[in-house]
């Protein structure tokens, strides 16, 4: 069976994230095409990495592609984000043993089911 997703404007989600802040009860939601990196069998990529660091430069800019004008300073921060990135994860220790991604992906199917039906 083929679950239809539905697609949230972005007002929607602006609403879905304050309401979750003001409900102390609430899950955590991070900016929504973010995913944790840390702690994963197969290991990060460095391209994962880059496309985190993407999504997290377009989130705080407001551009999904900056003008010929910004194109510069756009691509400065993605490299710069990239690396610090990529400097944390490197530095990171925990004693847990790395999570499965598959096991962690049907975690997050289930959860989209749930919080969009299906």
């Amino acid at each position: 069976m083929k679950v239809k997703k539905k697609q949230l404007s972005e007002n929607e989600i602006d609403e879905i994230v304050i309401a979750q802040a003001n409900d102390e009860n609430a899950w955590t939601i991070m900016c929504r095409n973010i995913k944790p990196l840390y702690n994963f069998e197969p290991a990060t990529t460095d391209e994962e990495i880059r496309a985190a660091a993407i999504q997290f430069v377009r989130k705080v800019s407001g551009f999904n592609k900056p003008s010929a004008v910004n194109a510069e300073a756009f691509e400065t921060a993605i490299e710069e984000i990239a690396a610090a990135a990529g400097k944390l994860l490197d530095s990171l220790v925990t004693p847990a043993p790395p999570k499965d991604r598959a096991v962690e992906s049907e975690k997050a199917r289930k959860r989209n089911q749930l919080r969009f039906g299906g």
